[in-house]
């Protein structure tokens, strides 16, 4: 949130900072209710407390992502993790592998198919 409209809070300022370092690319203040939650609360506070890393957390998300069927949005995190230099290609393959005996053999499945997409993009960018 703004504190007059025009000036960014110091949680917004956090949060796009954090939002930055989390995704790789820069980040500016957005309208409404929801990306101040977004930026202020989740990256500005929960991303941003010192017990995790954000690997660790990048780790945590991609589990719960593939658990939960939502590979569109593990795309983002497996480009953002590849060009942080978090986690390579072999090891979001073991990643997948991994998670194909706790969240099935499908959705781990599908999990090694979007790295095998995000690697082959990341490749053609450069």
């Amino acid at each position: 949130m703004t504190t007059n409209g025009n000036t960014p809070t110091d949680a917004r300022q956090r949060g796009l900072a954090k939002m930055s370092e989390v995704y790789g690319w820069d980040f500016s203040d957005g309208p409404g209710d929801y990306f101040a939650v977004t930026a202020d609360h989740l990256f500005g506070e929960i991303w941003s407390r010192p017990a995790l890393t954000v690997r660790e957390r990048r780790l945590l998300l991609l589990g719960a992502l593939t658990a939960q069927g939502h590979l569109d949005i593990a795309e983002i995190q497996i480009g953002a993790a590849l060009r942080n230099g978090e986690l390579s290609e072999e090891q979001l393959r073991e990643i997948a592998l991994f998670l194909c005996h706790y969240v099935g053999w499908p959705a781990g499945t599908k999990l090694d198919g979007a790295v095998g997409k995000v690697v082959a993009q990341e490749r053609r960018k450069k």
